[in-house]
């Protein structure tokens, strides 16, 4: 690991933020599952995981029906 990517801290947001940001990012995916196209039982997926380093940001979140979720994660 650099020295650059040691000093980083990755993006994490309070509750309240994170909300809007969900929200947002339902908005922004058309209130649809991007991979299947379902309007039922969305939910936010980060595509690099929290427990990977991955961040609370736009650029790192989807849209993801309930059964799309699961089988991405299994």
């Amino acid at each position: 690991m650099s020295a650059l990517s040691a000093k980083r801290r990755r993006i994490r947001l309070e509750a309240d933020a994170y909300r809007r940001l969900h929200r947002e990012i339902l908005e922004r995916d058309g209130w649809r599952c991007q991979v299947c196209g379902s309007l039922r039982g969305l939910e936010v997926h980060h595509v690099q995981l929290r427990s990977q380093a991955g961040e609370d940001t736009d650029d790192n979140l989807i849209t993801l029906c309930s059964a799309c979720h699961r089988r991405i994660h299994s």
